[in-house]
């Protein structure tokens, strides 16, 4: 079964999907998800329906405009193109073109050294951002205007473990996210996934 799939930004009918939809003969299916692309693939509503044909082993060929339209972030993207080649199933990205398979159902030695290089840039990407971070931390700091926590204050684990940022962080723990994925997906420190795991255990048990 082959079927192309296609995301837009927009719920509000300002993004057309219709740049994405060109050429679809011979697609048994063509799924358009209106959402953000925070959102992984298997949790949108058109992406849940490519997951069910996954797991009923009816689908063959999963094609898109664009290798970014299947995730959230570089390393979710490979995630799924990774998941997929496992399982046999044909990836085309049309932009930039990229399969993991070719015509003779070997694996495409041109789209694995263009990956190797997405992946590059992906990660270099990250570390720009977590750089950033660090250098508005410092700047707010020499201003005094990044206290941080007031001296003789405590956080409970509870109260740490309540944040947004960190339930996010515990969503895709218990989904089975490695911690490089979740430091690439959110961006945080690995030291923080590590302490959101050790006190989510600690809540639980209490």
């Amino acid at each position: 079964m082959k079927v192309f799939y296609s995301r837009v930004s927009s719920t509000d009918g300002s993004q057309n999907p219709e740049r994405q939809l060109q050429n679809l003969e011979g697609f048994d299916y063509v799924f358009i998800d209106q959402c953000s692309g925070t959102i992984p693939l298997y949790e949108r509503p058109k992406g849940s329906q490519i997951k069910k044909l996954i797991d009923q082993g009816t689908l063959t060929h999963l094609e898109c405009h664009d290798f970014t339209r299947l995730g959230r972030s570089t390393l979710d993207c490979l995630s799924v193109y990774k998941d997929l080649t496992e399982r046999s199933i044909k990836v085309v990205s049309r932009n930039p073109y990229i399969r993991n398979i070719d015509d003779n159902g070997k694996p495409d030695s041109f789209s694995e050294c263009l990956l190797s290089l997405v992946v590059v840039l992906g990660t270099y990407e990250r570390n720009l951002i977590l750089e950033r971070q660090r250098e508005g931390i410092n700047l707010r700091k020499e201003k005094g205007l990044y206290p941080g926590r007031q001296v003789g204050t405590i956080e409970t684990p509870e109260k740490f473990i309540s944040k947004p940022k960190n339930k996010k962080i515990l969503s895709y723990l218990n989904k089975g996210y490695s911690y490089n994925d979740i430091s690439s997906i959110i961006p945080c420190s690995k030291s923080t996934i590590v302490r959101v795991k050790k006190l989510s255990q600690l809540v639980t048990k209490g």
